[in-house]
């Protein structure tokens, strides 16, 4: 079992960025895949950007596509969400979630959605404001 803790969240102006980082507890971070969802006020939570376990595979929303960049180092327990361009409808609580399924594990891919991580940090909020 792996525990998640996000830090880096506040508030920003639009156009501006923040990096979100997700520490790991465990020996065994390395063959989780990680991903971050979001979930603004009244609204589901969605997925944003996803990393496989060895991080040859990458994937985003297509909301944040171009303006997001997720990355992984393995030997600090810690997954990245580096974000620039922020809008104000990027204002959401953050979420980092890993998955430590065998079978996407072994082909590599990105899980994206909710029901595929069943581990969860607690969020950090960002706040994008004009």
């Amino acid at each position: 079992q792996v525990q998640l803790v996000e830090s880096g969240g506040g508030l920003v102006q639009a156009g501006g960025s923040l990096r979100l980082s997700c520490a790991a507890s465990g020996r065994t971070f390395s063959r989780y895949g990680m991903g971050w969802f979001r979930q603004a006020p009244g609204k589901e939570r969605e997925f944003v950007a996803g990393i496989s376990w060895r991080g040859g595979s990458t994937y985003y929303a297509d909301s944040v596509k171009g303006r997001f960049a997720i990355s992984r180092d393995n030997a600090k327990n810690t997954v990245y969400l580096q974000m620039s361009n922020l809008k104000p409808e990027d204002t959401a609580v953050y979420y980092c979630a890993a998955e430590n399924s065998d079978y996407i594990r072994h082909i590599e891919v990105v899980a994206t959605t909710s029901q595929e991580y069943p581990y969860w940090g607690q969020g950090t909020q960002v706040t994008v404001s004009l």
